[in-house]
Order: C-alpha cells, then sequence, then structure tokens
C-alpha cells in the first residue's frame, strides 16, 4: 500500500500559500500549514491539514514545524516555502535593518528548511521543495529591490542544494 505524502506549506493562510495548499489537497496530499495569521485554522479545517502557527522567520518556528510534521507523520516529501513580502524604496534609502529583515523573511527560511527536512528527505530517498520567487530573482527591479537581490540568492543557494 502506498504511502500518502505528506507536505508542508509556509506562509499557507492566504493568497499564493493557500491556493498552493488547496491544490495539494484536492490532489490527497496531507499538509502541515504554518502561518502567522489566526486564518490559518478555518483553512486547515477546510483541507484537513494541521495547522502549526507560527513565523517562518523564527528559527524556533521553524524547527517547532519539522518537528510537528515529522512526529505526525513520520515523513515529510515536500515543502512549499512561501513568504511575504520585503519593505520595498527607493534603493539608497532601505536601511540595514529592512536588508536584514530581507534576508531573514526570504532566504533564511529556505536555508533553515532546507538543512532541517534535507536529511529527512535523504533518509527517505526523495522529496521536493518549491521556492516561491519573483521575477526579479532573474531581471531586477529597483521597484522591489530587496526581493530581487535576496531572491537572487535563494536562487543560487537553491542551485548549491539540489547539487
Amino acid at each position: 500500500m502506498k504511502k500518502q505524502k505528506v507536505v508542508i506549506v509556509t506562509a499557507a493562510s492566504k493568497g499564493i500559500g493557500a491556493a498552493c495548499a488547496t491544490q495539494l489537497a484536492s490532489e490527497g496530499y496531507k499538509l502541515v500549514l504554518m502561518s502567522r495569521s489566526d486564518s490559518l485554522f478555518a483553512l486547515c479545517d477546510q483541507l484537513n491539514a494541521r495547522p502549526l502557527q507560527g513565523s517562518i522567520e523564527d528559527e524556533n518556528d521553524i524547527a517547532r514545524l519539522v518537528a510537528f510534521t515529522y512526529e505526525k507523520y513520520g515523513r515529510i516529501d515536500a515543502v512549499v516555502c512561501n513568504t511575504g513580502h520585503a519593505s520595498k524604496g527607493s534603493l539608497l534609502s532601505l536601511t540595514d535593518s529592512d536588508w536584514e529583515k530581507g534576508m531573514n523573511l526570504l532566504l533564511m527560511n529556505v536555508i533553515r528548511l532546507a538543512k532541517s527536512i534535507g536529511p529527512i528527505m535523504a533518509k527517505q530517498k526523495g522529496g521536493a521543495f518549491v521556492n516561491i520567487s519573483t521575477f526579479g530573482a532573474k531581471e531586477p527591479s529597483l521597484s522591489f529591490p530587496i526581493s530581487s537581490v535576496i531572491r537572487a540568492a535563494v536562487s543560487s543557494y537553491c542551485k548549491l542544494f539540489a547539487s
């Protein structure tokens, strides 16, 4: 008998994260969804998913997410790394704090999830990471400077992780 696949979706309470979760649920995946928003609970009820309220910016919340999922299901087959939006503004007016928050929001969650789930997937002999990104990763935009720069770094990290 084939086991149902288990998928984690981050920033899952609305928008792209909720759409990904809804599609995966319709295809029969077991889901663990994480978001800071209380609306996560209604979506999880609707999709028969497991909720975990927390932030992808918090390394302890990411550790709790991975531990919770693995303890509940004994496997993690895929991760959809979705995020919110980094600060915007003119390139030279963005503060160090804006850049550091953007790095934590857009890059560090990917690194932390890969470091904690990669060994699980290696032991299972398979798995998939999906990182929601933007056109700015390939063609930077002055309208989204932090996102453009850091999502290019996400692309580079993912190429290294996949090799």
